[in-house]
């Protein structure tokens, strides 16, 4: 491990950022988190310091503040960000598009400045295997050509394309832009997990929902895709494979832009899932199929070499540990973190 160092991250209390934030405790590094809770819970950076053994420091605040975020940088000797703050959700994106763009490639260029202006140079980026869009690939490479169907994947190709240009331009920049794919799972110890304000967008945390009684039943979006079962395919991934991969990254930067696919190299359809879910937890998942989604494609599957060569990284759970935790995750918290 490099020395420790000082990191903020924001969407800290976010799915993937909390997750990240106890890997970053846990190795040492002091942790500073920005995150506006539109979609996440303060609760969970309560669990991510009980978790470490660790306190951290949390500011409530939009990335598009930029009095705000700079008072952040002039209040703690920031050495690098790694950047979750962002909205995900593919479906919602094609309802909401200007928001999307303007929280997505707004924030990324805020944080860039508030970096610059504070002499910060390093930045691992949250991008995102939706890029690639429709694509008959599989699987895919870092190299293989982006076609966004959504606004969605649209702000991270843009976060990506800005990135580079800056990155062109300040040579003492150093970026990672990780593209994950389908991050799925939970703490193995039931105290930190997915947990969506609202109704979910994500396959898993709809499932848990119906599965522990919160809701009816899970809707699938469409069964006539060109796949063995006619659902989407996907590439799911730990979320705790995801936080190694971040805290690897951040120790492996290297001037300039890298671009790394993080996945398993292994599609599972929709149903896959549910069928998973169901073996993990006991419980029955019924569903109902319904219309497809504007914006999702049929497949999508990670070519993962790369990271393994750059970062020494590699997936190391399944879709049944995956399921596993997250069920530990969503019984222990049937109401989720209000609960």
């Amino acid at each position: 491990m490099n020395t420790a160092r000082t990191v903020l991250v924001t969407g800290g209390a976010g799915f993937i950022g909390s997750h990240t934030c106890v890997e970053l405790l846990e190795r040492g590094h002091d942790v500073i988190t920005v995150d506006d809770h539109s979609n996440s819970s303060p609760v969970a950076l309560d669990r991510v310091q009980k978790l470490a053994g660790r306190p951290l420091t949390a500011y409530t605040a939009d990335l598009r503040d930029r009095a705000a975020l700079d008072a952040v940088f002039a209040a703690h000797p920031i050495d690098a960000v790694i950047h979750f703050g962002a909205k995900k959700a593919v479906n919602e994106s094609t309802e909401i598009p200007l928001e999307y763009f303007d929280v997505n490639v707004g924030g990324t260029s805020a944080l860039l400045r508030a970096m610059g202006a504070h002499g910060v140079h390093d930045l691992v980026f949250s991008s995102s295997c939706s890029i690639y869009g429709e694509t008959t690939r599989v699987p895919l490479t870092e190299s293989d050509p982006p076609r966004p169907t959504n606004p969605y994947a649209h702000s991270k190709w843009m976060g990506e394309q800005m990135l580079a240009d800056v990155c062109r331009l300040l040579p003492e920049l150093r970026v990672a832009a990780l593209r994950y794919f389908n991050p799925l799972g939970a703490h193995p110890s039931g105290d930190l997990g997915e947990d969506p304000t609202g109704v979910p967008n994500n396959l898993l945390p709809y499932v848990a929902q119906v599965a522990v009684g919160r809701r009816e039943r899970l809707r699938v979006f469409g069964d006539d895709y060109p796949t063995p079962d006619g659902t989407c395919v996907r590439d799911y991934i730990h979320v705790l494979d995801v936080a190694g991969a971040h805290c690897l990254a951040l120790d492996r930067l290297v001037e300039g832009l890298q671009v790394l696919n993080l996945g398993t190299g292994v599609g599972s359809s929709v149903l896959d899932v549910v069928a998973a879910f169901e073996a993990a937890s006991g419980c029955s998942v019924p569903y109902e199929v319904q219309g497809r989604r504007p914006g999702d494609v049929a497949v999508l599957v990670a070519d993962p070499s790369r990271a393994e060569s750059v970062l020494g990284w590699h997936a190391t759970r399944d879709l049944t540990a995956m399921c596993a935790d997250a069920w530990r995750f969503q019984r222990a918290n049937p109401a989720g973190y209000a609960g």
